[in-house]
């Protein structure tokens, strides 16, 4: 064999091996693709992905998860108007992954994990919380121990402009509890008064069961959209043969 076919033969290798149906291998090298939809393969593989995943890939549009920002999140509570301002939310490149369900023919998915999520930023409360008048502004900190969440997403398979293939989501539910505890330390709650506001906070973390249901929900709803949206742009960037051994169900 002449230099020319040694060249050919491994110009031709490189290009089999990065390119198939004229695209470039587009998911990242911690992406670990399973041969079969086995709970111990789907789990080992989502937990290898997530510490690097959640930090964002810029070049295929998908955004950070850890840290992310509230810009502005307004939670109306019976009586009580809190707005957050610049929450940065960090901790989930940390979550432990619990179980992975992978039902390709049903085109459905399941995802169980825990983590502990700190969310740090700026705060203004108006109104009324039991007996007491709120009117304050200031730090906000917000800590929530084993947050267990279970993500039920339904999806589909779609052909690209380029005929390629991808998953793609339909819709999805989840359910959560709040773990072992949630801690809230809001500066300044009485603008007036620094022991009535301790005393307050005090009596919102003694109850904090009962806060974190009212008060919680809206931020994980939020995180949770935010993670749903993400996820999408990586399928929809990243073909469905990059993330499993296992043909599209026909």
């Amino acid at each position: 064999m002449n230099i020319h076919a040694v060249v050919y033969c491994v110009l031709l290798s490189f290009v089999l091996f990065f390119f198939r149906n004229g695209y470039a291998k587009l998911a990242p090298d911690y992406i670990h693709p399973c041969d079969a939809t086995t709970r111990e393969c789907l789990v080992k593989s989502t937990q290898d992905a997530i510490p690097e995943f959640v930090k964002g890939i810029p070049d295929l549009g998908v955004p950070s998860l850890d840290p992310f920002v509230i810009e502005k999140l307004a939670i109306p509570l019976s009586g009580l108007k809190v707005t957050f301002y610049q929450g940065k939310v960090t901790g989930f490149r940390k979550c432990v992954v619990d179980n992975v369900i992978s039902e390709l023919e049903k085109r459905h998915f399941v995802l169980e994990f825990h983590c502990n999520l700190t969310i740090k930023g700026q705060y203004d409360a108006v109104g009324r919380l039991l007996l007491f008048p709120i009117n304050g502004e200031g730090d906000a900190k917000i800590k929530l121990t084993n947050l267990r969440m279970k993500v039920d997403i339904n999806t589909k398979y779609i052909k690209d402009d380029k005929g390629v293939n991808h998953f793609a989501l339909k819709n999805y539910k989840y359910s959560f509890d709040y773990g072992d505890r949630v801690s809230f330390d809001l500066q300044n709650l009485f603008k007036e008064s620094k022991e009535l506001s301790e005393t307050v906070l005090n009596f919102l973390n003694e109850n904090w069961k009962t806060v974190a249901e009212e008060f919680g929900k809206p931020i994980v709803d939020y995180a949770v959209d935010l993670a749903i949206r993400t996820i999408e742009k990586f399928f929809l960037a990243v073909p469905y043969e990059e993330l499993i051994n296992v043909p599209i169900p026909k």
